[in-house]
């Protein structure tokens, strides 16, 4: 079975190609420290490998021989726009990468159906407020739960999925959303996402949880990848930890590799071969 690469170089090189196909992989971290830009990398990479063979080559280099690109690319996002995960890309990583991956990734906004949770009016999301009902909350959480679990069951085969992110539904836990519903929805992720043979990375910042609503989410998920800050002497250095990665975990403990220092080049964000921390 063909591995399905992340699209950050190094670490799908340390994997063999990627990571079976079927997983959903909670992207968790501090804030900063890396969790998005990860999501970044792989949604831009991805799609550059269609898009684009030569500069792929030039900024990843040739895919493993046991790994195959994803059939699509897609990005969602629960408060975000499009035009804003672009700009953000092009803080990531170079211009000619974004110019030419930005066409292949599937961008879908949720953010009508998630500021409908709460009484943020309208105009602020949609650019303009129809009626003094459009200025208040709207409807339930089945509304942004049911438009995530459509639009996946719609085009989540054999793709890769970055869903942009679960911390928008861990902040409105204790309104309309309960966290009990943000867990279920991880969990059915997590069964779908094998159904479904994708690679899915649920990004969420680690200062919006407890460690019990962590604890969940990680056991809901395939795999964990942690992202967070590291101080050793004056600098401060961005590291990733491989928490749990069912099918791939003992591979890396073999090698006696858990831990990585990250960079941010012009390829968007990679594990650093100048430090492995064993």
């Amino acid at each position: 079975m063909a591995l399905l690469p992340f699209g950050v170089a190094r670490l799908d090189s340390v994997l063999g190609g990627g990571a079976p196909p079927g997983n959903s992989v909670l992207v968790a971290g501090e804030s900063g420290a890396g969790a998005r830009e990860f999501g970044y990398t792989a949604a831009a990479m991805n799609a550059l490998a269609t898009s684009d063979p030569e500069l792929f080559d030039l900024y990843y280099g040739e895919l493993d021989d046991d790994a195959e690109r994803p059939l699509e690319v897609h990005y969602l996002s629960l408060s975000a726009s499009e035009g804003y995960v672009e700009r953000e890309l092009r803080y990531v990583m170079a211009d000619e990468i974004v110019d030419a991956a930005v066409d292949r990734i599937q961008f879908q906004d949720f953010s009508e159906e998630y500021f409908q949770l709460s009484s943020i009016p309208r105009e602020w999301y949609m650019g303009e407020a129809s009626s003094l009902g459009d200025l208040s909350g709207g409807e339930n959480r089945d509304e942004v739960m049911g438009a995530i679990g459509e639009y996946l069951s719609d085009n989540a085969q054999g793709s890769l999925i970055v869903v942009d992110s679960l911390t928008e539904l861990v902040d409105a836990a204790g309104g309309e959303i309960e966290w009990d519903d943000v867990a279920m929805l991880a969990r059915g992720l997590g069964k779908a996402a094998h159904s479904w043979g994708c690679l899915l990375l649920a990004i969420v910042n680690l200062d919006t949880l407890t460690d019990i609503q962590y604890g969940q989410l990680m056991d809901a998920s395939g795999g964990t990848l942690e992202f967070t800050w590291e101080s050793g002497g004056s600098q401060r250095a961005r590291t990733m930890v491989v928490r749990e990665f069912r099918g791939v975990l003992s591979q890396l403990e073999a090698e006696n590799i858990v831990q990585f220092e990250t960079e941010i080049h012009d390829g968007g964000l990679d594990i650093s071969d100048v430090r492995k921390i064993r």
